[in-house]
Order: C-alpha cells, then sequence, then structure tokens
C-alpha cells in the first residue's frame, strides 16, 4: 500500500462555548472556512489539489447540518471542484476524518485530502440533535444507556480512582496548558480567527484557567450526583448493569471534566508524490489507524482496546511509544489508560488536554492529533499515539512518525 503523509496540522484557538464566548459570533461553516483557507494559503494549494475534504462534526442539525463539510469548501477560497463529506464519530469525528482520508490514499483513492473537524458548541448545544440512543427507550433501555459523566464515574467506581487523584490530574493538566502556551509550544499550528475585516476575534485558549488548585477544585460539587441517585436515577440503570459493585462514586466536576468550547481543526494528507508535486516535506507518516466497539454503559473506556488493537496490527509494544495524546474528556478516562497499560504519566499529554483547553467535539481528534506531531518535532520523539473515547461505547486511535 501507499504511505499517507502528514504535510501540515493547523487549528484555531478554543473559544468558550458559551454566549460571552468570543468565537461565539462565528458559526462552524465560518470557523471550518478560515481553517480551509489557511490550509490553503500555506501549502499553496491551487485548484483541485486534494481529493476530498472529509470533515468531522458531532451535532449535525441547523447550521451544523446539510453537508457541512461542502459548506465549508463553498464558503472557503478552496476550488469548487473540491467536495466535502461531513463524518460523525462523536468525540472520535475529527481524528475518524484523518484515519478515512488516510487510508484512501494509502489505498490508491487520490493523492492528497484534508481532513479535520469543526464545533461550535455555544451556538449548536451538544444534544440538540435528539438521538435515538438517548431519547428512545426501547434501544436505551436495551443498551442500559447513562449520560456520559455517570459513565466517566463507573470508571471510576470500576478502577478505583478517587476524587483527590481526578483533581490532581485536572491541576497538572491545566500547568501543563500553562507552560506549553508560555513557551509558545502551539506557535506552529495555531491559526487565529479574524472577522471579516482582518482584525483578531481569538488568538488564543481562552477555556484555560491556570489559577486552578487542589482547593478551588475541592470546593465544586459533584456534577453528576443528582442524575445519578435522584430517583428514577441513572446509578440504577448502571447497577442493574454492574451488579458487583455497591454503589456509584461521583468524581466527577466541571473541573476534572472537559471543558465546553468552539473551534476548528484541518489536518493535510498525502502520498509521497503529492508531496513532491506540490514542493512539500512531509512530517509525519500515518503508521497505523484503528477503531473498535466496547461497552455502551461505561461508555469511555474505548481507548485500552483500541490500543491493544492497533499494536497487534501494527506489531507494536506500548514501549514503542515516545508520547501519548489521550483526550481527556474526563479525568477518569486517561488514569484508566495509564493504569492499563503503566504508562509514565510525563509521556501521557505532555501540553495539557481538554480539561484545561476544552473539548470542540468534532474538531478534538484532529487538533490532539496536531499536537502530538508538534510535540514529537520539539521534543526530538519519534513515534506517537492518539487516541479518544467516544459515545455509545467506541474508540479510535492513530499511530504516526516522524519521518
Amino acid at each position: 500500500m501507499t504511505d499517507a503523509y502528514i504535510y501540515d496540522a493547523i487549528r484555531t484557538p478554543r473559544g468558550k462555548g458559551r454566549k460571552d464566548g468570543s468565537l461565539h459570533e462565528v458559526s462552524a461553516a465560518r470557523l471550518s472556512a478560515l481553517t480551509l483557507n489557511a490550509m490553503k494559503s500555506r501549502n499553496n494549494l491551487v485548484g483541485h489539489a486534494v481529493e476530498d475534504v472529509i470533515w468531522g462534526n458531532v451535532t449535525q442539525v441547523g447550521e451544523q447540518g446539510a453537508c457541512l463539510a461542502r459548506t465549508a469548501v463553498l464558503a472557503s477560497d478552496l476550488d469548487e471542484s473540491i467536495p466535502g463529506l461531513s463524518i460523525n464519530r462523536f468525540c472520535a469525528s475529527g481524528l475518524e476524518a484523518v484515519n478515512l482520508a488516510a487510508n484512501q490514499v494509502r489505498g490508491g483513492a487520490g493523492q492528497a485530502y484534508i481532513a479535520g473537524g469543526v464545533e461550535a458548541m455555544s451556538r449548536v448545544p451538544m444534544g440538540m440533535d435528539g438521538g435515538a440512543i438517548a431519547v428512545d427507550p426501547s434501544i436505551a433501555m436495551d443498551n442500559y444507556f447513562v449520560p456520559q459523566g455517570i459513565s466517566a464515574d463507573i470508571i471510576a467506581t470500576e478502577y478505583g480512582f478517587s476524587r483527590d487523584e481526578a483533581d490532581a490530574l485536572a491541576v497538572e493538566s491545566q500547568k501543563r496548558a500553562k507552560a506549553a502556551w508560555d513557551d509558545n509550544r502551539f506557535a506552529k499550528s495555531i491559526i487565529p480567527v479574524e472577522d471579516i475585516n482582518g482584525l483578531p476575534i481569538l488568538d488564543h485558549d481562552e477555556y484555560m484557567r491556570p489559577e486552578t488548585n487542589m482547593q478551588s477544585l475541592g470546593a465544586l460539587r459533584p456534577s453528576f450526583k443528582d442524575m445519578g441517585e435522584v430517583m428514577p436515577g441513572f446509578d440504577a440503570v448502571a447497577l442493574l448493569k454492574y451488579p458487583h459493585l455497591e454503589r456509584i462514586e461521583h468524581i466527577h466536576h466541571a473541573g476534572n471534566s472537559s471543558g465546553i468550547v468552539d473551534g476548528a481543526a484541518a489536518v493535510l494528507i498525502g502520498n509521497k508524490e503529492f508531496g513532491e508535486e506540490m514542493g512539500l516535506k512531509p512530517r509525519a507518516r500515518i503508521k497505523a489507524t484503528a477503531k473498535i466497539g466496547t461497552d455502551p454503559t461505561i461508555m469511555l473506556t474505548g481507548p485500552v482496546p483500541v490500543t491493544q488493537k492497533i499494536l497487534a496490527e501494527s506489531g507494536m509494544q506500548i514501549s514503542d511509544l515516545d508520547l501519548f495524546e489521550v483526550n481527556e474528556a474526563f479525568a477518569s478516562v486517561v488514569m484508566r489508560f495509564m493504569q492499563a497499560f503503566d504508562t509514565d504519566p510525563a509521556k501521557v499529554n505532555v501540553n495539557g488536554g481538554s480539561i484545561a483547553m476544552g473539548h470542540p467535539l468534532g474538531a478534538t481528534g484532529a487538533m490532539i492529533l496536531g499536537t502530538l506531531l508538534d510535540e514529537l518535532e520539539r521534543s526530538d520523539k519519534e513515534t506517537g499515539l492518539a487516541t479518544l473515547c467516544i459515545g455509545s461505547g467506541m474508540g479510535a486511535a492513530t499511530i504516526i512518525e516522524r519521518v
């Protein structure tokens, strides 16, 4: 098969996903178009330079509906001959877009793709699509559906993670994110969001709370305790599925869970011939991709089995990987990953994660892959893994190696 290479990776800053957030007045189509324009100008993409734009987006309704990928192409400076494909694998949509594009290149279906994603959570709130998994009793009851926050607390209960451990991970995420920004580690990838007059709207991740400490987090009430315990509560549903647990320990809150934000990200993927024709130097090779389905109730454990799968399929060991980006949807997700693989915490989310900077659902997978690549280059490491947990019980992963 043909090798697929990463030639560029960019992202917008993450804006607070609220009406007073800096990006609230910028639609998902506009965020996407700005990102595509930056990719075009940085790499001199003229005419039908790429085969397709594959774009992840989770809440595909309203202004984020109607094949947002194609809308974004038409709203951008890309040639109208380039089509667009919108995909939804929940929180891994951005990474799955990259994986789809890479595998298209590897299979010979086109020389190059732009892949990534977007989510404007301040404008199109999570859950607006009313998916059947949560609202159709015949499906929800058969699958012991609970909200993701309850799932995160089930992980903590099942694998023995305490509130203090979760809070300590959250504090560390904030510290690492601040250090990364202070050290300009994201400078290569960040594209500022500007208005139609070219004036800056946002040039930094505004969700960050670097003053966070154990004391401030300790004052926060568990976010999912009431929905779990107040009858009829979701804890009762979970305990039907996991009768060996006496009760669910509710340790997650706004401070040790991912933030709701707006943002977009894009990755330019192509074969060797594309780079030679365009005069571009590849930054990394996409070595392997994988996805898997997992228990839909505990839901968020996918990074563990999908990592086991991708390692087995690529003939690698966990020790072969230098760095890890494990999306911080909730603190327990990352803790379970590190527990399962006995991973050195110093190699995981080196520059902070979604707890500190936020999780723009459809974009996050592409964002963390770009962060992984930047950090491999900065620290002169060779190989890294990006992985995310996924709603309804799935996992996705990508291994890249520098070239």
